[in-house]
């Protein structure tokens, strides 16, 4: 039995038309959140560094533990800033980069004295107690999922697609 609707011309053009769903809606907003995600994680790193790194001013070699603890705040900044305003595939390794090597020198740290390297402190800490500590390592890790995934999927976003159409 043929639709009544469709049956008739004049009833098709007093129909509402449904709202549709634009199929870049779901991958952008995704896209969005795992850059703020993303930033987001390297922010908590900076902010732990930054609010620890006046009590490591103490931990002296040509390089202060206080100092390094600065660098890694500003750099978690300036690679959760690219990731936002220039998601490229060259920001995702940055924001990667910086993640792992902080992940890796507080759990290389926390598990392994390795005294004084060059004009590196003795940065040993045989403990998660150190207020921050654990929530920077966590903070770290995402950061290097977030970037992992942000990097692999760098080329496939809305913008890259419209970019290569046109």
């Amino acid at each position: 039995m043929p639709d009544p609707d469709l049956a008739d011309p004049s009833a098709a053009t007093l129909a509402v038309p449904r709202p549709a769903v634009r199929w870049w809606v779901w991958p952008a907003l995704g896209w969005w959140l795992l850059r703020v995600a993303t930033a987001a994680a390297l922010g908590i790193d900076a902010v732990v560094h930054w609010q620890n790194a006046s009590a490591y001013d103490a931990v002296i070699a040509t390089i202060t533990q206080g100092e390094l603890f600065r660098v890694e705040a500003a750099a978690a900044v300036v690679t959760g800033l690219l990731v936002l305003v220039r998601p490229r595939p060259s920001s995702w390794v940055a924001a990667l980069l910086v993640g792992a090597s902080a992940l890796a020198a507080v759990v290389l740290y926390r598990y392994v004295d390795l005294g004084s390297l060059g004009p590196l402190p003795d940065m040993y800490e045989s403990t998660w107690q150190v207020p921050g500590k654990l929530l920077s390592a966590y903070a770290e890790g995402a950061a290097v999922l977030l970037a992992g995934w942000g990097l692999l999927t760098a080329t496939r976003t809305p913008e890259a697609v419209r970019t290569k159409r046109g």
